[in-house]
């Protein structure tokens, strides 16, 4: 089929890699303009541009997708079909009608839960035990439109933001070279969503991070999770930034729990403490459980391991964690 693609971030490469390999003509690849990043402030190029300069294919960088001159560009290629997944820009009515088969987005959620930004690290940070893609027919509406083909992703015990993302990259991959054909064979029956049943996954930012230590230990655990790789769940520690990228949940009905109870009655009341240290071991309060670290990242260091940690910092019980 003859596609027009469009998308920007990581997310988006292993969708576009898999259409290629399934023989489909990719006449223009629109991704978001290239950004300044690192310490350089170098031009950088987005991931889908990068892998579509590797394969030949013509790319497109708008500014703004409803500019005329964008409209014109993509009436131009005469496309079947465009294929959008984390483009980054809302497209308008007049481009959604232009291809026959019109667009359809790759979307990192089972519909109708999760529409927006951030599907993929709100699962993990609301505690969900799965997940998946929806492949969706677009209307002018934020990811309201009609679906089309789901696959169902479970998230495993410890899955983090970083790790879920890659494995919905690969089902959303599987997913639209299932669902192109079927699309062309007029064989998907498009289910409207259930809007009643949907939750909006907000854009992630920096403070998202900052620890709460008043919540539970196992609400912690999952921002851990869920805001690991970026953007990082965080705390404070003698006035320098605690980055936290791994821990368990001590929960009140285990017997260490119990045992720091006994021992510490007043400490095991105050979140932000710091209960338990010893050669290999953390133990933080949390407004209901412990926290047990297990990685770590103190502001102006690499990323280690607690007992790495723990053997060139000393830390006292009794501590604060916090501001």
């Amino acid at each position: 089929m003859r596609i027009v693609y469009m998308g920007t971030p990581d997310f988006a490469v292993k969708p576009l890699e898999a259409l290629i390999a399934a023989g489909h003509d990719i006449v223009l690849a629109v991704t978001q303009p290239d950004k300044k990043k690192g310490r350089g402030k170098e031009m950088q190029p987005t991931p889908v541009k990068e892998c579509a300069l590797r394969h030949g294919i013509e790319v497109f960088q708008p500014v703004k997708i409803k500019s005329e001159e964008a409209v014109q560009r993509l009436r131009a290629c005469d496309a079947e079909l465009f294929v959008v997944a984390a483009f980054g820009q809302i497209l308008s009515q007049e481009i959604l009608d232009m291809p026959h088969y019109g667009c359809v987005n790759i979307h990192a959620s089972l519909l109708p839960k999760y529409r927006g930004a951030a599907p993929i690290q709100w699962a993990i940070l609301n505690g969900e035990r799965e997940t998946g893609v929806t492949v969706m027919q677009m209307e002018a509406g934020l990811d309201t439109g009609d679906m089309l083909l789901k696959e169902v992703v479970l998230i495993d015990a410890k899955e983090t933001g970083e790790t879920l993302h890659d494995k919905l990259s690969e089902a959303g991959a599987r997913l639209i070279v299932r669902a192109i054909p079927l699309i062309e064979g007029g064989k998907l029956t498009p289910q409207k969503q259930n809007d009643a049943e949907s939750c909006y996954a907000k854009m992630l930012t920096k403070e998202l991070g900052h620890i709460r230590w008043e919540k539970s230990a196992a609400e912690i655990e999952r921002l851990i999770r869920g805001l690991n790789a970026w953007p990082s769940a965080y705390t404070y520690l003698e006035g320098k930034t605690l980055k936290i990228w791994e821990a368990d949940v001590v929960p009140e009905s285990d017997e260490t729990y119990v045992r720091l109870a006994q021992a510490e009655p007043e400490l095991i009341r105050q979140p932000a403490a710091v209960i338990e240290v010893t050669r290999s071991e953390l133990l933080v309060v949390c407004g209901e459980g412990l926290l047990r670290i297990l990685q770590l990242q103190l502001e102006g260091k690499r990323r280690m391991g607690i007992e790495e940690f723990l053997r060139g910092k000393s830390l006292e019980k009794g501590i604060r964690l916090g501001e």
